[in-house]
């Protein structure tokens, strides 16, 4: 996910209010500063996020996505791709009872992989400061995987922004394209896939590939995506294992 700063910057939300929030001490802070913190206070997901505890507001696109898609189930192997600060792998974690905290149903196995470190979460293996793209990586998640492969790979990873939105979509369709890379060696049979990105005109070369490998691709921009935010996600679902990808 790349949000590290996310995570420290979600203290803003703890004074946050049913009503708009007007920020205060905020001399010194550049005008762009000052508006993001404006946004923090009076989003609801940012709000909702710290009432129910979750590292972060994107927690609330992948629970809408799984709500209505249902592509965590219990007993179910899952990859967070750009995990930090673990937002997604807490709902993973609940969703496929990899804690075990439901002895009623399977227990399942979530592991997240960042080039930050992602603080630890009860259910969830980690392996931060790792390159998802790197082959040593993969192998090493191969070798964590009950029986070498994943049911669900999830990416809401993103380069840092430079300023240029054209680099930064070339470089985001980059990292899709390396997930479905990563479908193709660890991803099992009608497995699915999820990954942001953001819309521009590389895009179809990631829908092309996801619509070779897959029986059936979705866009979906969940609620908790920001209405003036080009951010979109792909939802691949039903692998074709044996289907070069």
């Amino acid at each position: 996910m790349y949000c590290s700063s996310v995570l420290r910057k979600s203290c803003l939300h703890n004074s946050a209010r049913t009503f708009k929030t007007i920020p205060q001490n905020l001399k010194g802070k550049s005008a762009s500063d000052q508006r993001w913190i404006a946004r923090q206070l009076n989003d609801p997901f940012v709000k909702a996020a710290h009432g129910q505890n979750y590292r972060c507001r994107s927690a609330f696109k992948l629970l809408e996505i799984d709500d209505k898609y249902k592509i965590l189930k219990p007993g179910y192997s899952v990859i967070d791709c750009g995990a930090a600060p673990g937002a997604w792998s807490q709902v993973a974690v609940q969703r496929v009872n990899s804690a075990g905290t439901n002895a009623e149903v399977p227990i399942g196995f979530v592991v997240g992989v960042d080039l930050l470190r992602i603080p630890p979460l009860d259910g969830a293996h980690f392996l931060s400061f790792n390159d998802v793209t790197d082959p040593a990586t993969q192998t090493q998640l191969q070798e964590l995987l009950p029986k070498a492969q994943a049911d669900v790979i999830l990416s809401d990873m993103a380069p840092n922004a430079s300023g240029f939105r054209e680099l930064d979509h070339e470089r985001l369709v980059a990292m899709c394209l390396s997930t479905v890379d990563l479908a193709g060696r660890v991803l099992g049979p009608g497995g699915s896939l999820v990954c942001k990105y953001w819309d521009g005109g590389l895009a179809h070369q990631v829908r092309s590939r996801l619509a070779h490998a897959f029986r059936e691709v979705r866009i979906v921009k969940p609620k908790a995506s920001r209405k003036e935010s080009a951010e979109l996600y792909f939802l691949a679902r039903f692998f074709k294992k044996n289907q070069a990808v």
